[in-house]
């Protein structure tokens, strides 16, 4: 005899509904995603990338106005699976409205089971590009990296000391799904340095400083730690003393600084260039 496959659970039409709340309550309290270990994804482009790194979901909400029939039915059907690999909750635009994050939203948010990772999960190549964040704040600036993270490719985005959570549902929006293509671990920095000097990694800080070298000027081509820090303060001094060199980008304009995204690309590309 063949087990009856669970139905299609009712479509949920109130923002007052427990699930609903839960949910809202996840995408405002970091400190609640931790407790459950919890990741929130908005985007079929950016679950797609989360299953493909082995991301495990746990419940996927799909307004079929937003999504579409074809693409809402191709979500169900696993979920209709004995035993389910996840959960399938159809939702209100109405309700979605109130879920998504994005102004132009595709109808799906799935709650995804969030990995542990560790300086010693990581397998990097022979000769590793390494980005370093140190104590990175705005999630906007944090996405943005781990896009061109992606894009160059850099092999590892390690964020040390970080004030913002990495997987804040507006880190994730930012890099377009780059936080599960690239692999990303956050750590104290003097685990994250003692780690590098560990894989003979050669640390370049990204710094204002008379002794700084041009970026043009300095050989990426080795084991390579590029080393920045906030925009408002830059590195810690003991975290710059801690890197074998200190590198510029110069300005040439009026202004002194660039957004440390823009900074992280600049240096990402250089180093990438010079590996050919």
């Amino acid at each position: 005899m063949y087990a009856a496959r669970p139905a299609q659970p009712d479509r949920i039409t109130s923002l007052h509904n427990p699930r609903i709340k839960e949910v809202l309550r996840l995408q405002d309290k970091a400190a609640e995603r931790r407790r459950q270990g919890i990741t929130l994804v908005e985007g079929y482009r950016e679950l797609t990338n989360a299953r493909q790194a082995g991301w495990q979901v746990a419940t996927l909400f799909v307004c079929e106005e937003l999504a579409g029939p074809d693409l809402s039915q191709q979500l169900a059907e696993p979920a209709r699976l004995v035993p389910r690999p996840y959960e399938y909750l159809p939702v209100s635009a109405a309700v979605f409205a109130k879920l998504a994050v994005r102004e132009r939203s595709d109808g799906v948010l799935a709650l995804l089971r969030t990995p542990r990772r560790t300086l010693a999960d990581l397998v990097l190549p022979e000769n590793p590009l390494v980005l370093v964040l140190e104590a990175v704040e705005k999630p906007g600036n944090l996405g943005a990296i781990l896009r061109t993270a992606d894009a160059a490719p850099a092999h590892a985005v390690l964020v040390g000391d970080p004030r913002t959570d990495l997987y804040n549902p507006n880190v994730i929006r930012a890099s377009l799904g780059g936080i599960f293509t690239v692999p990303t671990v956050a750590a104290p920095m003097v685990e994250i340095l003692a780690f590098l000097r560990e894989k003979s990694i050669r640390t370049f800080a990204a710094a204002l400083a008379d002794d700084a070298k041009s970026y043009t000027a300095t050989n990426f081509s080795g084991p390579t730690a590029l080393v920045l820090g906030t925009e408002a303060d830059g590195l810690t001094p003991a975290t710059r003393q801690a890197c074998d060199e200190t590198v510029i980008i110069p300005m040439r304009g009026v202004l002194d600084s660039l957004n440390v995204s823009v900074a992280a690309a600049v240096l990402t590309f250089e180093a990438v260039r010079q590996r050919g």
